[in-house]
């Protein structure tokens, strides 16, 4: 009788055991946001099924450097939303192509939008070029050839350093970068007399943020790595002591030249940084192009080497230096289905430089694609908390998914099976799943469950518990 209650209460302990494990194995995803930007969430992709990156679609041109203090080889731009009013800030300078010389002394000048598509720039008269006041320059001294300044999201943050700058200190200065903090976005001074960070090449958009995630300021920077363009990168508590920096690792990805990086969170699922990093061909003219890598620790990126923005996108990007993607990812009024991003162009070849807007679909960078042929996707399990599986979606004309949600082991669970999901068809940001029994899922909240997507002619970009 003794060895019989052992062992029931054996079996008893191995399946509290199994069941503590699972949960432990389980990805820990609660209502957030998740994208397919990784394999994160996959477990198997089979069939026609694969991770397709998507290029943004361009748009009209929003800025002209055709001011006397700007010019050809305006640079280093930065666009943020802030209110209802849409920031922009960027480098003025021009390189003249007969002396070979720049024509003036760089500046950091400033924009402003209602809309994100018309700027206007304002006559600050803070700074005398040429004589004069009337113009659009937010700093001239240390700082002003890649001047990039954000507004701080940090809670914390004093209202006289609510924006934040990072710029480099050559020529005039200390190599390094220097801070700088403003109240207002306009009137800028300097954190201290001493440059924050030291270790680096800096001459590149090095920029930072309030990362609300890990609740702290990431720095992302340029340093050479055996003899190739690199980034380095370094956190804060309090913007002005840095850890030391530290090269991002890319597993699997090639050994490139990266010029800029345009890290950020992005804004849906903060716990997930986006990049723009743009490659730099040295043996192609000088040439650049953007592409497109994310993170979920800040410093190993999941890299992807096609180009975002190709020369055949409209136009002049084929010269030295003339496809940056700017650090800019913002929604315009009315447009709550997509996202605006900003490119350059004609860096060199004319009097003057461009700004390009183009637009990608809300969470529309890489999606989980099938074509014809169909596809299955099998997530990794899963431990969520919400009563609906909400997804971001687009089928085309014969397309549809179908959601099978299945136990640890992958059995389909009764009534939320594979012939239990209604076919989901047509094109939604957010769109609850529907089984003929019902959508409420949350009696399996908090028990780890995989999802079975089967799919055909559709992409599908995001999901969430809701």
């Amino acid at each position: 009788m003794m060895e019989l209650h052992s062992g029931i209460w054996a079996v008893v302990l191995l399946s509290l055991v199994a069941s503590t494990t699972l949960a432990a194995e389980a990805i820990d995803m609660g209502s957030r946001l998740e994208l397919f930007v990784d394999d994160y969430l996959i477990d198997k992709l089979e069939g026609d099924a694969r991770l397709h990156l998507h290029k943004p679609t361009p748009q009209e041109v929003v800025l002209v450097t055709d001011k006397p203090w700007e010019g050809n080889t305006c640079a280093y731009y930065t666009i943020f939303q802030d209110g209802d009013l849409y920031r922009m800030y960027y480098r003025g300078s021009h390189f003249d192509e007969e002396t070979r010389k720049p024509a003036h002394p760089e500046v950091a000048c400033y924009a402003e939008s209602r809309d994100g598509i018309h700027w206007t720039k304002p006559e600050l008269g803070l700074f005398e070029f040429e004589r004069s006041k009337k113009n659009n320059i937010v700093w001239d001294g240390v700082g002003t050839h890649d001047f990039t300044p954000f507004k701080d999201a940090n809670p914390k943050c004093p209202p006289e350093a609510r924006y934040k700058a990072f710029g480099r200190g050559k020529p005039r200065a200390k190599r390094g970068l220097y801070a700088f903090q403003s109240a207002d976005g306009i009137h800028w001074s300097l954190v201290s007399e001493e440059p924050v960070i030291t270790e680096g090449a800096f001459d590149s958009q090095n920029l930072a943020f309030w990362d609300p995630h890990a609740k702290l300021y990431r720095e992302y920077h340029r340093m050479f790595r055996d003899g190739v363009r690199d980034i380095m990168t370094a956190t804060s508590e309090d913007f002005v002591h840095w850890t030391d920096p530290v090269f991002l690792q890319y597993p699997g990805a090639p050994k490139e030249h990266l010029y800029t990086n345009a890290i950020r969170p992005y804004e849906r699922a903060p716990h997930i940084l986006i990049g723009f990093p743009t490659r730099y061909l040295p043996d192609q003219g000088s040439r650049v192009e953007p592409t497109f890598m994310t993170s979920r620790d800040g410093r190993t990126f999941h890299r992807w080497t096609e180009a975002l923005i190709p020369e055949s996108a409209p136009e002049d990007r084929d010269g030295n230096r003339s496809n940056y993607m700017t650090w800019g990812l913002v929604q315009l009024p009315g447009a709550e289905d997509e996202y605006s991003v900003y490119a350059t162009e004609a860096y060199y070849t004319g009097p003057d430089s461009r700004v390009r807007r183009f637009t990608y679909r809300v969470d529309g960078f890489v999606s989980v694609r099938a074509a014809d042929a169909g596809g299955t996707l099998l997530t990794k399990p899963l431990d969520f908390a919400g009563k609906e599986l909400i997804i971001n979606f687009a089928t085309r004309e014969r397309g549809e998914l179908r959601v099978e949600i299945q136990d640890y082991a992958g059995n389909p669970i009764e009534g939320l099976a594979l012939d239990d999901c209604q076919p989901v068809q047509g094109d939604a940001i957010e769109r609850a799943v529907a089984w003929e029994k019902g959508t409420n899922v949350g009696r399996l909240a908090g028990t780890p469950v995989r999802l079975r997507v089967v799919m055909r002619d559709a992409d599908l970009y995001s999901l969430r518990f809701r």
